[in-house]
């Protein structure tokens, strides 16, 4: 089983999560984009996944906090911290975008603001982004915004990221282990799945898993942040999730990591193997 090099303490074994030794096979439930880190996931009914590749229109902008030593000429993983993410700016889940693939223009809204649609890599509408969601966010806005284009590099809260797949059975065990609902949609994953055994993701690093026509292999268990604390309808933090996770299981996972071996289209309702 995966163990990362984190500073946390693990448990024995799977802690409480009986091991599962049949593949189950499962379904695609729901597909989600994040086409600018931290804002607003978008639901998708199909995707086309490419050998090597990230998940289609995923993360592939993000705005920064003050300078992030980005450099777009030579793109490399960042901390997710020097960006506007819920993790350090939960107000942000009361903005709401949305991204016209065809067009590359993005609509915004929030709460006592004018709505506004840009142009995306155009210098002035990418300086009236910035400007609109510095008022949106008031004092928070601590140093200056600044979108960023990857330009093919991607905004992965883990280098390794390339698709995330989110188990609802492990979502609802914990629901019931906290007696209260949780939201699938705080863990922002790109493919949720329903049918397999609560928490068998835990033990996927290395095994083969197919989504569609699509063959990817689990890399690792994704280990949660804070992110999931803020509540994605109101972006208050009402919910000390990744404590949780650990004092009911004895690990801040949540959620796989995969790679995509062999590309193929996924849509809603499609198989969900995992061998």
């Amino acid at each position: 089983m995966f163990r990362p090099g984190a500073t946390l303490p693990e448990k024995p074994g799977w802690g409480t999560h009986p091991r599962v030794t049949v593949p189950p096979v499962a379904t695609v439930a729901a597909l989600y984009r994040h086409p600018v880190k931290g804002f607003t996931p978008e639901p998708l009914d199909r995707v086309m996944l490419g050998a090597g590749q990230a998940f289609p229109g995923d993360r592939l902008r993000a705005i920064e906090i003050g300078p992030s030593g980005f450099d777009p000429a030579a793109p490399a993983h960042i901390s997710k911290m020097r960006f506007t993410v819920l993790a350090r700016l939960p107000q942000i889940a009361q903005v709401r975008t949305r991204w016209d693939e065809a067009t590359d223009t993005l609509s915004l809204t929030a709460p006592g603001a004018p709505g506004l649609t840009v142009q995306l890599g155009d210098p002035v509408q990418d300086r009236a982004l910035e400007v609109w969601l510095t008022d949106v966010l008031g004092e928070e806005a601590s140093a200056p915004l600044r979108l960023l284009d990857g330009a093919g590099h991607r905004f992965m809260d883990d280098p390794a990221g390339a698709v995330s797949v989110l188990n609802l059975a492990s979502v609802r065990d914990l629901e019931s282990r906290l007696g209260r609902p949780v939201d699938p949609l705080r863990f922002r994953a790109n493919v949720w799945v329903e049918g397999w055994p609560a928490w068998i993701e835990n033990d996927a690093a290395g095994r083969a898993v197919t989504l569609g026509d699509a063959g990817l292999t689990g890399i690792k268990p994704i280990v949660r942040c804070a992110a999931t604390h803020v509540d994605p309808a109101t972006g208050l933090s009402d919910l000390d999730l990744v404590p949780a996770l650990f004092d009911l299981y004895g690990h801040r996972w949540c959620g796989l990591y995969l790679s995509v071996d062999t590309g193929g289209a996924i849509a809603v309702g499609d198989r969900a193997e995992l061998t």
